[in-house]
């Protein structure tokens, strides 16, 4: 199987599990669509380079959904999250999808 390209799914499981809270009023179903789209991407990550690429990656997934919150109170929700979002599918593209890193 050909690896996926993660950085599309890092930003849809971002902005859509934001989203997603926000526009149903329930925080577990944004938190679903973020879980989704987490497990989606470090299964791809680690397929395609390894369990030391997939726990950057994914601390970097994570990282961004937990900085999101503070700085949403200095940027704005939107703002915040879009900011957050380029953060960590700039990751994802820079170290799983245009590159051949591997550990």
């Amino acid at each position: 199987m050909d690896s996926l390209p993660t950085a599309p799914i890092v930003a849809a499981g971002l902005i859509g599990g934001f989203a997603a809270a926000r526009y149903s009023g329930h925080r577990a179903l944004g938190g679903a669509v973020l879980a989704g789209a987490g497990a989606v991407s470090a299964r791809s990550w680690r397929e395609s380079s390894g369990p030391g690429v997939m726990g950057v990656l994914l601390g970097t997934y994570v990282m961004a959904f937990g900085v999101s919150h503070p700085l949403a109170k200095k940027l704005g929700p939107w703002p915040s999250v879009l900011t957050m979002t380029a953060v960590a599918a700039g990751a994802a593209h820079v170290l799983a999808d245009s590159s051949d890193a591997s550990f």
